[in-house]
């Protein structure tokens, strides 16, 4: 802190550059932020994902339905403690760009599989009463500006409406919300029940199972007994870790983690060269004043530091702000309730964003620093005579 008004005075000789560098930096951690929440809301489920939980579908595809009986074999497999069903609903509410999740759900084992969703007791025993309830999720309650009591009309183009209706009604008798932050608050889910007497096809069948094991560390002996079980049944199975799954869903859009890692290279590798350029242009403009400096008694070290101090300073203060900036716009809400379940930069990336950060102050202030440290003081001042 001692030379920090030198520092500062340094960066103030040539004000539009400074300002133009700062802004590149800016720009470039503000698209860094809104990258990492874009892959938490696309990968998420990956990480939320219980270690406890198998996933069981049907062997060709996940659009292919499995029976509702099939339930209660599996709740016999030795290491299985609980099953649960859902099954895809697709539904949209009003106009086709109200796509949200919904599915059908028995209430009371799902609450028991998946208690990150927090229901309060009121509610949950409402949507056991109610045969055509639903409880929906906080993200979504606020987008359409639902409310408990609401009676909601959903369109589904898979299923259908109901005989002699022109769509699926919903009562809402629940507002749920996550138990943790990342978890996904945009869905919406009824009772299978309703859903199974109103449909017109497929009747006695689900989407998929849920399973919860006694021993997360047997996990691939207990999905190998689940599949043998049903092995030359006309529904084969294939079962495997909830994240497995939720990974398989996170793929089809493509590989997330290398796709971030691609951009922010290439942004990181641009801004690395304005900044190397800026530091490089700053100490070859002073040549002669830190050869005064050297003269004056100061060390080549502390020269050294001088001119770091002032590289990281210029990319502190844009990537800080840029960091802070695309904090505030995550924390603001989601701008695609529709489409992105979460939208939030995980702190680990932003310790991530804070480490390249200091990178970047450090890689693109150490080559002209160490021009400055070698300078000799005979030859820089008759360079600048």
């Amino acid at each position: 802190m001692k030379f920090f008004h030198l520092t500062w005075s340094n960066l103030k000789r040539k004000k539009l550059r400074t300002v133009l560098t700062l802004l590149s930096i800016l720009v470039a951690f503000v698209l860094y932020g809104f990258l990492c929440a874009i892959k938490q809301a696309l990968t998420g489920g990956v990480s939320m994902a219980g270690a406890d939980r198998l996933v069981v579908r049907h062997k060709v595809s996940i659009i292919q339905l499995l029976p509702q009986s099939y339930e209660a074999r599996m709740e016999r497999i030795p290491g299985v403690s609980a099953a649960v069903h859902q099954t895809w609903f697709g539904g949209i509410f009003q106009d086709p760009k109200n796509f949200f999740p919904n599915m059908a759900v028995e209430p009371e084992k799902f609450m028991a599989m998946f208690q990150d969703f927090v229901l309060q007791p009121a509610e949950k025993e409402a949507w056991l009463k109610t045969r055509t309830g639903a409880v929906v999720g906080r993200g979504t309650a606020k987008r359409f500006g639902w409310k408990i009591g609401d009676r909601i009309p959903i369109t589904s183009p898979i299923w259908g409406q109901p005989p002699n209706q022109p769509n699926w009604e919903f009562d809402i008798v629940g507002i749920f919300d996550g138990a943790t932050k990342g978890t996904d608050t945009s869905q919406l889910f009824f009772r299978y029940d309703y859903f199974d007497e109103a449909r017109r096809g497929g009747k006695g069948q689900v989407g998929w199972y849920t399973l919860r094991i006694q021993d997360p560390n047997r996990a691939a002996e207990v999905a190998k007994r689940i599949d043998e079980e049903f092995a030359n049944s006309p529904f084969e199975t294939k079962t495997e870790p909830e994240g497995a799954f939720a990974q398989a869903f996170a793929a089809q859009i493509g590989n997330i983690g290398a796709i971030l890692i691609a951009v922010v290279s290439a942004v990181f590798f641009t801004i690395l060269l304005v900044a190397g350029n800026t530091m490089a242009q700053a100490v070859r403009e002073r040549t002669e004043e830190l050869a005064v400096l050297k003269a004056m008694g100061f060390t080549n070290s502390l020269v050294l530091v001088l001119v770091l101090a002032e590289s990281c300073l210029i990319a502190g203060t844009g990537g800080g702000l840029g960091l802070g900036l695309a904090w505030l716009a995550t924390s603001a809400g989601n701008p695609l309730p529709g489409l992105l379940p979460v939208f939030y930069i995980p702190p680990f990336d932003l310790a991530i964003g804070l480490a390249l950060v200091a990178a970047l102050g450090i890689i693109a202030g150490i080559f002209p620093a160490l021009q400055a440290m070698r300078l000799q003081i005979a030859v820089a001042l008759r360079r600048g005579a």
